[in-house]
């Protein structure tokens, strides 16, 4: 953030440490001993693969201000320069993955063992498992391995991002080659990290890298090998094109993806043991830095491993047949509040809005909407936004069908989604094939909101009907990501589809936005505008609130419109899962100002605001956080929820109970801490993720009819949430 700002630097938190903060936040989740044994290692998996792509992305960038010679170099809001920020990412980093190590070689790899779930080193194989692994080595594992010398006539290979290899120093005792040799295997991705040994049902392995270890000798027949060691490099990945001359966005983006193997290295893990010949030589090929003096200390791009490297294939070990009593108990969405079973979805659509809040409620709901389009004589026409999806997705199908059965079908792929580019080109190439009309998108904007349209001939009138979600289009993560969706049928929310539809697809602009507040045209203006409303309201004694759940806050005016707010008295709850630039309670700032965040079971993923309280309230839900990309650099949309029975259970149910968690959720301080929530001596023990799954359970006797006729409660600001404040 360079822009200039109002509040001093000092009143801000920086957005890469307070990133880390919240994968610290994911690391104490895999410390937590109540967690089953099971989602602990999980935790450990995702702790490490948002660490990569933190690397890929963030670090890549400030490295490349840093380093790449562009004057003047940003600061960021809170005051400090790309090189600073390096050297206070590097020393967090080095501390999380010490407590990261330490708990699984000291906690969860006993605990592991205690469970019959065993990780053996190649010398403490019986005689019966080693057979079994020398009959895995030569039928699986020999044929794919590459041996690669590294001398003058093989120079040093391009390795892989985030591949694993396998570093040896050879000595010739025989045959032909140079006395003493480097040389590396890379670990085959294609087989698994854990490579099973003894009878079925046996959960006794060996990791792959310590087979190849152990037969590197039958790898480079010859040679003696003095030492091995593994190590794995992380390379710049983000995407940028911007600057893209070529007008074809689908050619030009399969054309960076096969530029991403020869980026830039940003990150060298290394085992502890590597020779330093070796790693000299990794450091100078690679052109890191293994020390550089910083203004807060050192910073090093080199960071030396005492485990296994690459944490991201414990998930292999969560699969386990027999161990699902160390996972978390599975469980059945329910059928969500407003739908009737049996019953025509559109005919309930157009009586009465629906709200679903995944993954307690099913996300069928939302597959069926674009299946019996597809199936519907009356349907005309199907139009959708695709960020993500599963790879085997049934609405991708279902489009794909609806288009053969000659409806006109219109699907917008986001070819940007970050490291899911890939994904997209292939089921964008096959609904083509279907005749399904794909859009790309703009060059310059990546199309994030979550809309599909339906449109249907009825008794002579054409009558449409969108879906609008927080989440994306995935039936696999709407059951691991809490999202909400809307089902409605309202004429000026279906008019700012159509109008949101054309210019997504046509450039069409002008329109007049009714109910849907749109980014880039006008979301960052309206949500100062609401949160300005507030604060005038507060000034002049009348009753204000804010609340608002998403992802991340790191926006430096909204930022101050909400240091305003609370400036003027406004009670203002934030509930950010990950990065939260703002700092609460500061004295005569944003003492108004409470922050939590929430880190559990499921990804916290759905974005709630809400602006005033009781019937004046305005209930929004959307698609995008609180950051300058979403507000400039996005398509995104913000939507209201105004049925009255769905306002009320965003406003008395959903929000509140997020709000008195005080098992999961961490409270942030002034200086950038989180601080665990816990319960009073004499106050109920609350878990938001808990305690909305144990309602799924419960038939909550709506009546879908009177929905429009509810009136709403007053809301207040639920004492429910004092544990937490």
């Amino acid at each position: 953030m360079s822009a200039a700002t109002t509040f001093p630097a000092d009143t801000f938190l920086n957005r890469e440490l307070s990133w880390l903060e919240f994968n610290a936040r994911v690391l104490e989740e895999a410390q937590d001993k109540s967690n089953p044994l099971l989602e602990r290692l999980k935790f450990l998996a995702i702790f490490s693969s948002n660490l990569d792509e933190f690397f890929m992305v963030r670090v890549a960038g400030l490295r490349e201000q840093a380093f790449g010679g562009v004057a003047p170099q940003d600061v960021s809001a809170d005051g400090l320069d790309a090189l600073t920020q390096l050297q206070l990412v590097s020393d967090r980093v080095l501390q999380l993955v010490e407590q990261q190590y330490e708990c699984w070689n000291d906690h969860i790899r006993p605990a592991l063992d205690e469970q019959g779930i065993r990780l053996l080193a190649v010398e403490q194989l019986n005689k019966e498992q080693a057979k079994d692994l020398n009959a895995f080595f030569r039928q699986r594992a020999f044929p794919v391995l590459t041996p690669t010398a590294i001398d003058p006539s093989h120079p040093s290979p391009r390795f892989h991002n985030r591949g694993l290899y396998l570093s040896a120093l050879l000595h010739r005792v025989s045959g032909l080659g140079p006395r003493t040799l480097f040389a590396v295997v890379q670990v085959p991705s294609v087989l698994p990290r854990f490579v099973p040994v003894g009878e079925s049902g046996d959960a006794s392995f060996v990791l792959l890298e310590d087979l190849i270890a152990a037969k590197l000798p039958e790898l480079f027949g010859g040679y003696e090998i003095e030492r091995h060691a593994t190590f794995r490099v992380t390379r710049d990945m983000d995407v940028d094109l911007l600057d893209e001359e070529g007008d074809d966005l689908l050619r030009a983006i399969e054309s960076r993806l096969r530029m991403r193997q020869r980026s830039e290295a940003v990150r060298i893990e290394v085992a502890h043991d590597m020779s330093r010949d070796f790693l000299a030589m990794l450091i100078d090929e690679e052109g890191v830095r293994e020390r550089l003096d910083a203004a807060g200390g050192a910073y090093s791009e080199v960071y030396r491993i005492t485990g296994m490297i690459d944490m991201t294939g414990l998930w292999e070990l969560t699969r386990l047949a027999g161990k699902e009593s160390l996972l978390d108990p599975s469980f059945t969405p329910r059928s969500p509040a407003g739908l009737r079973s049996g019953v025509d979805l559109y005919s309930q659509i157009a009586d009465h809005d629906v709200l679903l809040h995944h993954p307690f409620d099913s996300f069928d709901p939302v597959v069926e909407f674009i299946e019996s389009a597809a199936e519907d004589p009356q349907v005309l026409a199907i139009k959708q936004t695709l960020y993500r999806t599963s790879g085997d997705s049934p609405i991708v199908k279902a489009l794909s069908a609806a288009a053969e059965n000659g409806k006109h079908v219109t699907a917008l792929v986001e070819l940007k989604a970050r490291f899911d580019e890939a994904n997209n080109i292939s089921w964008s190439r096959q609904m083509e094939r279907a005749g399904v009309h794909v859009v790309y998108g703009f060059m310059d904007l990546k199309t994030h909101c979550k809309l599909a349209m339906v449109v249907r001939q009825e008794s002579g009138k054409v009558r449409r009907y969108v879906h609008l979600g927080t989440g994306n289009y995935n039936p696999t993560t709407a059951r691991l990501y809490t999202d909400l969706g809307l089902f409605t049928a309202d004429r000026q929310i279906a008019d700012d589809a159509s109008a949101l539809f054309n210019f997504l697809t046509g450039y069409s602009q002008g329109h007049e936005w009714k109910k849907l507040v749109v980014a880039p045209m006008d979301l960052h203006r309206r949500t100062i505008e609401l949160i300005d409303e507030q604060t005038a309201r507060a000034a002049a004694g009348k009753s204000a609130r804010i609340f608002a759940k998403m992802n991340s806050l790191v926006d430096v005016p909204t930022i101050e419109a909400l240091y305003r707010a609370s400036q003027a008295g406004v009670p203002i709850d934030l509930v950010i899962r990950g990065i939260c630039c703002l700092k609460p309670g500061l004295s005569g700032v944003s003492e108004t100002i409470r922050v939590r965040s929430i880190v559990d079971r499921f990804l916290e993923h759905s974005r709630i605001m809400v602006f005033g309280e009781d019937a004046k309230a305005k209930v929004f839900l959307g698609s995008a956080d609180w950051m300058p990309r979403n507000f400039s650099r996005r398509v995104e949309v913000m939507f209201p929820v105004e049925a009255p029975a769905l306002r009320e259970r965003v406003l008395q149910e959903i929000i509140p109970t997020y709000l008195q968690d005080n098992q999961r959720a961490r409270l942030l301080m002034p200086d950038g801490a989180y601080v665990r929530s816990v319960a009073w001596h004499d106050e109920t023990d609350y878990r938001a993720q808990r305690d909305l799954l144990a309602a799924t359970a419960v038939d909550r006797a709506r009546d879908p009819i009177v929905v429009k006729k509810d009136k709403p409660s007053k809301s207040g600001r639920s004492g429910k949430g004092k544990a937490a404040g």
